[in-house]
């Protein structure tokens, strides 16, 4: 790890002035910690942001309200949560570990980096973490990578649950800075790699995740979050699921997917919604919905299974959900 300089804000207007591309907010410092240690992230300032007002969870008449300093555990063990939007509490109960839902941040889980492993070597090119310097996943080992939205300049599959639901549920993400506060629908807050595959967000310079609001809904609380993975705990997804669903008696009335685990950032899947809507809840609705869930996938050579993979997971959520 490389020095760097340390310091604990007292306010938010204090955290963020001052920041420059060199500077990294510490919370949880569940991903932080690790990628100095590797030297991935090499920052000059350190900022302890833990003494911020940024939590609470509150529920109101619009929506979900949770601060970003919110611990992961704390959030999924929440009464409200659970009963009104069981898809988030069920993410964050299979994210990583206990220990680690215990340090994390919402905030910071949000803004974690990814798990591909060429990123986490500095020995290997990596666009990511080094642009111009190639991406080793394209012909590498790439069986737990994106296979939507990808580009010939990175395959890194996006690592968080928690993102699903939210981009499921239309979450808004709301940030500060020194110019002052705006907020941002999730969906449109991360970006795809294209040509600039180090650019993962939206963030300004010194912009700081201050809480999150999830719209409040009918379906939110008829909702279901399955993850696929090759052992049972502290294991990253390789396919995962977010449904909602909205039944007038059998009927499907509205429906809201987003699947985890294949793309380069949370993925909605808009064509499967559609396909649903209006349609009974049966299985061969669900097994031709599906169909779509794939469009414009680009398997690499050992993440070929993913497409199918994708589509009997979303079938299996759909099929828990309406049976349950």
């Amino acid at each position: 790890m490389r020095p760097y300089t340390f310091a604990q804000a007292r306010s938010v207007r204090e955290a963020v002035r001052g920041t420059g591309p060199e500077t990294a907010f510490l919370a949880g410092g569940t991903t932080l910690v690790d990628l100095m240690k590797l030297e991935v992230m090499t920052p000059e300032r350190v900022v302890d942001i833990n003494q911020l007002p940024l939590d609470g969870i509150t529920l109101d008449s619009k929506g979900l309200h949770i601060g970003a300093l919110e611990r992961m555990s704390d959030v999924a063990a929440d009464p409200a949560v659970r009963r009104h939007y069981p898809m988030i509490a069920q993410a964050l109960e299979l994210s990583a570990s206990a220990q680690l839902r215990n340090m994390a941040s919402i905030g910071g889980n949000l803004l974690q980096r990814t798990r591909c492993g060429y990123f986490r070597d500095v020995t290997t090119p990596c666009n990511k973490r080094e642009p111009g310097s190639g991406c080793s996943a394209l012909e590498g080992i790439n069986r737990g990578h994106a296979v939507l939205g990808t580009s010939g300049a990175c395959i890194a599959a996006h690592p968080s649950d928690l993102a699903v639901p939210l981009v499921a549920l239309s979450t808004v993400v709301h940030l500060a800075s020194a110019r002052g506060t705006r907020s941002v629908p999730l969906d449109t807050f991360y970006t795809l790699p294209g040509a600039t595959p180090e650019v993962e967000n939206v963030l300004r310079q010194g912009e700081l995740i201050t809480g999150i609001t999830v719209p409040r809904s009918p379906w939110a609380a008829h909702s279901v979050y399955l993850k696929i993975r090759d052992r049972q705990s502290y294991e990253f997804a390789l396919a995962s699921a977010a449904v909602a669903l909205h039944l007038r008696g059998t009927t499907i009335t509205h429906a809201r997917i987003a699947a985890g685990g294949v793309g380069t950032r949370p993925w909605r899947l808009p064509a499967v919604e559609r396909a649903l809507t209006g349609r009974p809840a049966t299985s061969a609705t669900f097994e031709a919905a599906v169909t779509r869930a794939a469009d414009g996938a680009e398997p690499r050579a050992h993440n070929a299974f993913k497409p199918a993979l994708l589509r009997r997971t979303l079938v299996r959520a759909l099929t828990e959900l309406q049976e349950s």
